[in-house]
C-alpha cells in the first residue's frame, strides 16, 4: 500500500481552485500524471464554484450560468478529488479537518482558502430585515424580490401614488466595489422594469449609504469623484458620513437621518470566516485576519498555508490576491514536497475595475486609469482571461457569454416564463 501525502484545500472559491489548479498544471503534475504518492482533495460547501465580481449581473436579470460554474467543470480530466461538506472544526496539531457530514479529512499539508463572510457590525434589526449580497442564493432571492414589489404596484391606491412620493424606494449600504456595482447596474434595470410593469419611473428611487466621507473609500479619491459623477448621471443619490445606526421594518436608521425604503441591500461589511476564529492556535490581527510568516504559513505551524481574504497581507480581500496566494503556496507545497528550500511570499498590487452600469467601467492600472467604453472592454476582457484559467475554451466562452443573456421568470418580462413544456 503507498504511503501517500495528502495536501487538503479548503475552500472552492479564488484561492482553492488555484491552488488545486496550480498544483496540477504547475506544480507537482509539470504536465504529467500526478505523483502515486500525492493526493489532492479540494473540500468546499458548495458543489460550484460563484464568481463574485459578476454577482451584481445576476441581481439585475443576467444568467446566472456567469457566475456558477461546477467544480467537476473546473476540474474535469485531473486527479484532484472534489467533495461537498462544510468544514466545521480544524485542529492542525492532529493534522485533521472535520465536517459536517462526520467526515475526517487527515493532511500532511492544508490550505484554508475559506474566504469571507457578511459582518453585520451588530447593527440592531440590520440582519433581519435587509438582504445580503454574498452568494447566488442571495442575488437571486433579492432579483424576486424586486419583481414582485414592481408586479404589486398596480395594487397601490391611486392616492398613494398622486402623492408624489417615491414608492419603489431601494437603498443599497455600503458605497465599496459591490456596492457601486450593484448601483450602478440597478438604476438602469429598474428603468427597464418600470416599462415592462407600467410604473413611471419617477415612483423609482436608488440610494446609496456610505459610512465614510466618500464612495470607494478604499480608492483614490479622483476615481470616486468619476465614478460618483457616473452614478449621479444615471440617477442614484449617493449620501456619504451617514453610518448605520439600526433598521427596523421599511424604516433604516443612521446618523443624523432616517428614511423610508421598500427594500435595503447590505454590502457594506465582511469579516474572515468563522471557522478561522474557531482554531484557538491561530494568532490573529485587529481586524480577525490570521497572522502568517512569509511563506504564507500560519505562525507556528509550518504545514498549515492561510490565503486570500483570511491571511493578514497587504492586499487580503481582492479576488486577485488570492489567486496570487494560491498559486504561490502550490509552488511552495511542491518544494516541501521535494526537499527544497521555499520561495518568499511577494504581495502582488492588483488592478482595479468598477463597472457602473452597462458598457461604463473605471479601471485602474499602477498610475493609469480608464474610464467608460474602454474600461469597460478591459473589465471584460479581465473576466474572459480568468475563465480561460480555469476552463477548457470552448466552456469558458460559453460562460462568458452566458453573461449577457437575459434569465428573467418574471411573467411580465418574460412571458415564456409561464409555458410549460419540454425544453
Amino acid at each position: 500500500m503507498i504511503d501517500r501525502k495528502r495536501i487538503l484545500i479548503i475552500g472552492g472559491g479564488f484561492g482553492g481552485i488555484a491552488t488545486a489548479l496550480a498544483l496540477v498544471r504547475h506544480g507537482l503534475l509539470a504536465g504529467r500524471q500526478v505523483p502515486p504518492d500525492i493526493k489532492i482533495t479540494l473540500v468546499s460547501d458548495k458543489p460550484h464554484f460563484e464568481y463574485f465580481p459578476a454577482l451584481y449581473r445576476v441581481v439585475t436579470g443576467k444568467s446566472p450560468l456567469e457566475v456558477c460554474i461546477p467544480l467537476t467543470e473546473i476540474f474535469s480530466g485531473s486527479q484532484v478529488e472534489c467533495i461537498v461538506d462544510k468544514i466545521t472544526k480544524v485542529v492542525p496539531d492532529e493534522k485533521v479537518a472535520h465536517g459536517a457530514s462526520g467526515s475526517r479529512y487527515a493532511f500532511e499539508y492544508l490550505v484554508l482558502a475559506l474566504g469571507s463572510e457578511t459582518s453585520y457590525f451588530d447593527i440592531p434589526g440590520l440582519q433581519k430585515f435587509s438582504f445580503g449580497f454574498k452568494s447566488i442564493t442571495e442575488a437571486l432571492r433579492l432579483k424576486r424580490h424586486f419583481h414582485e414589489l414592481f408586479s404589486a404596484y398596480k395594487a397601490v391606491s391611486p392616492e398613494s401614488r398622486a402623492d408624489g412620493l417615491p414608492l419603489l424606494h431601494f437603498v443599497i449600504v455600503g458605497a465599496g466595489a459591490s456596492g457601486v456595482e450593484l448601483a450602478g447596474e440597478l438604476s438602469l434595470y429598474a428603468k427597464r422594469l418600470a416599462k415592462e410593469h407600467g410604473v413611471p419611473e419617477s415612483a423609482v428611487e436608488i440610494d446609496l449609504i456610505e459610512a465614510a466621507p466618500m464612495i470607494l473609500p478604499a480608492f483614490s479619491s479622483s476615481v470616486a469623484l468619476r465614478v460618483a459623477d457616473r452614478l449621479r448621471i444615471l440617477g442614484v443619490n449617493i449620501f456619504t458620513n451617514r453610518s448605520m445606526v439600526k433598521e427596523e421594518t421599511e424604516v433604516i436608521v443612521m446618523r443624523g437621518m432616517e428614511m423610508k425604503a421598500d427594500t435595503v441591500i447590505w454590502t457594506a461589511g465582511v469579516k474572515p470566516n468563522e471557522i478561522y476564529k474557531k482554531i484557538k492556535e491561530f494568532s490573529f490581527d485587529k481586524k480577525g485576519k490570521v497572522m502568517v510568516d512569509g511563506y504564507l504559513r500560519a505562525t507556528g505551524f509550518p504545514h498549515v498555508f492561510v490565503i486570500g481574504d483570511g491571511a493578514s497581507t497587504l492586499y487580503a480581500g481582492m479576488a486577485q490576491t488570492a489567486i496570487h496566494d494560491g498559486t504561490s503556496v502550490a509552488e511552495n507545497i511542491k518544494r516541501l514536497v521535494a526537499g527544497e528550500e521555499l520561495h518568499a511570499y511577494h504581495p502582488k498590487k492588483p488592478f482595479y475595475s468598477f463597472p457602473v452600469g452597462p458598457g461604463w467601467a473605471a479601471t485602474t492600472m499602477g498610475s493609469f486609469s480608464f474610464y467608460g467604453r474602454i474600461g469597460w472592454l478591459m473589465r471584460r476582457l479581465a473576466d474572459l482571461r480568468y475563465f480561460f484559467s480555469i476552463l477548457p475554451f470552448t466552456k469558458a466562452i460559453a460562460a462568458f457569454r452566458s453573461g449577457d443573456t437575459l434569465c428573467e421568470t418574471c411573467p411580465i418580462c418574460f412571458p415564456e416564463a409561464t409555458k410549460v413544456g419540454p425544453l
